[in-house]
């Protein structure tokens, strides 16, 4: 299974999380509200969860091992990481005086 695309739906400047990313698998499969998250100057990804009655969360998708995990991780950081330069640049382009 590729990952065939991975969009940045929403950057955050404040808080722990940084982004809501949608990932697509073999153009096929797409999961959605998968957060990045910085906590401990590290950044990491949160699969999307719902949830319990007893106030618990629960993951409705998550990777089965630590394999793909990783490099399901490192893709999307990846994709963050470039989200955010974008964002600067675009920035920069609306407002020089704020570089």
């Amino acid at each position: 299974m590729q990952i065939t695309d991975i969009k940045v739906r929403k950057l955050f400047d404040e808080g722990p999380m940084k982004a809501i990313i949608s990932v697509t698998f073999d153009g096929q499969l797409a999961v959605h509200d998968i957060k990045v998250i910085n906590a401990r100057d590290k950044f990491f990804i949160v699969m999307p969860s719902r949830k319990n009655p007893d106030d618990t969360y629960r993951d409705i998708v998550h990777p089965i091992n630590a394999q793909f995990r990783g490099m399901m991780e490192s893709a999307i950081i990846e994709a963050y990481e470039a989200a955010v330069e974008q964002a600067k640049l675009e920035a920069a382009e609306e407002d020089p005086a704020t570089v």
